[in-house]
């Protein structure tokens, strides 16, 4: 069985569909492993919801922050914004069917060579708490206290790890990491507003996967979410969202003992604002 890794799709179905048959995916044979933001800012939200789904088990999908924001808005936590196309989906006559799959994805996935998330993992979890913090939103998202969880989902702390931290700021700071991050501090305390190309950051920023002492760093990682860094290799971390939103590439990283990747130009599908 191949599997392919797949940077963020955001909307833009017409090229998932032609990165598959780049790739010549089999759906019997091989898999596909989404690296979130499935939806949101491109044309075709809904398909691409609607296909990844119908995949079942050839598909592996975990949650990015756009994914979640749609989450939020159709449990009346969120207001739409200037910038998103998620409407075609809040009045879809499969809505219900598409949020509850939508909810049940997790944040993390892993085999025995490979970890799948959409952001990044502060330097203080090693893969043990990494699995365990997961686990705790996956609950939160998948039991019947979900739409609490949204409700407090949203903002900007706490921003550093602390085995103190309880309840809703726990689950926040697990959801930031997983879903948000790109930068931190020396010390792991977390930044939420560069997102621009590596090294015009601020000076005492560093890119999470960059940080020498995080106790992650025997882990193969493969994630998405910063598209300005395109496809980038270090320190055991594959960066794989390479822009096709915004006119970049679609990526599928072959994943193996040799990486293979395999991209397909896209033409930029954003959606003026109205």
């Amino acid at each position: 069985m191949a599997i392919y890794a797949i940077g963020d799709i955001q909307g833009c179905y017409d090229d998932l569909l032609r990165l598959l048959d780049k790739i010549d995916f089999n759906k019997k044979s091989d898999q596909l492993w989404f690296v979130g933001d499935l939806v949101n800012r491109g044309p075709k939200s809904l398909e691409t919801l609607r296909f990844i789904k119908s995949l079942g088990k050839s598909a592996v999908c975990v949650l990015g922050n756009h994914d979640l924001h749609l989450l939020a808005v159709a449990y009346k936590h969120s207001p739409i914004r200037a910038k998103d196309t998620l409407s075609p989906i809040l009045h879809a006559k499969d809505k219900d069917e598409l949020l509850d799959w939508l909810r049940q994805r997790p944040l993390f996935h892993f085999n025995d060579d490979f970890c799948l998330l959409h952001a990044g993992l502060p330097p203080q979890w090693d893969f043990a708490t990494a699995k365990k913090m997961a686990a705790k939103v996956e609950r939160e998202l998948r039991g019947d206290n979900h739409m609490k969880f949204f409700k407090h989902m949203y903002g900007n702390q706490p921003d550093q790890w602390s085995d103190k931290l309880k309840g809703q700021d726990q689950l926040r700071f697990i959801v930031n990491c997983f879903t948000r991050m790109r930068l931190c501090d020396a010390k792991g305390r977390l930044d939420f507003h560069y997102s621009g190309k590596l090294g015009t950051q601020p000076k005492h920023l560093i890119p999470w996967f960059d940080l020498a002492h995080r106790k992650n760093t025997q882990l193969k990682i493969i994630f998405g979410h910063w598209s300005a860094l395109g496809y980038h290799h270090s320190n055991n971390c594959y960066s794989i969202d390479t822009g096709c939103l915004w006119g970049g590439q679609l990526t599928a990283l072959k994943l193996g003992k040799k990486m293979h990747r395999i991209s397909i130009d896209c033409k930029g599908h954003r959606v003026p604002n109205k």
